[in-house]
């Protein structure tokens, strides 16, 4: 008998700049996109090149956890400026949202699970 091992299909967006109300639906279009695709489990969303993020942004990474929560996937955040990430705590959002320091750490998390 042959172990079948389904190995979590990822896809990554790496946004760019300032994630505020001029781009957050368009971030939030551009992450339901890959997110709804059949054969992505994990969506990682790489904020090492953003610059700022405000309300809008966050609404837009809450609606996609949301969607990921209810699509039975996941939505996780890497590579976290310290003065984005100091966003997530104050708003105590840190909790929600799974954020890793870098898609290495992912890779590691993701094989750890797969040899359990």
């Amino acid at each position: 008998m042959q172990a079948v091992l389904n190995y979590p299909k990822i896809a990554v967006i790496r946004p760019q700049g300032y994630l505020n109300a001029t781009n957050a639906l368009e971030f939030e279009r551009d992450m339901t996109t890959a997110l709804v695709q059949n054969d992505i489990s994990i969506l990682v969303v790489d904020l090492a090149a953003v610059e700022s993020l405000d309300s809008a942004g966050l609404m837009a990474l809450l609606s996609t956890h949301k969607l990921a929560l209810s699509l039975e996937r996941s939505l996780r955040l890497c590579a976290v400026a310290p003065s984005i990430r100091i966003i997530f705590e104050l708003t105590q959002l840190d909790s929600v949202f799974e954020i890793l320091d870098s898609e290495v750490e992912l890779a590691a998390t993701e094989l750890t699970t797969l040899c359990m």
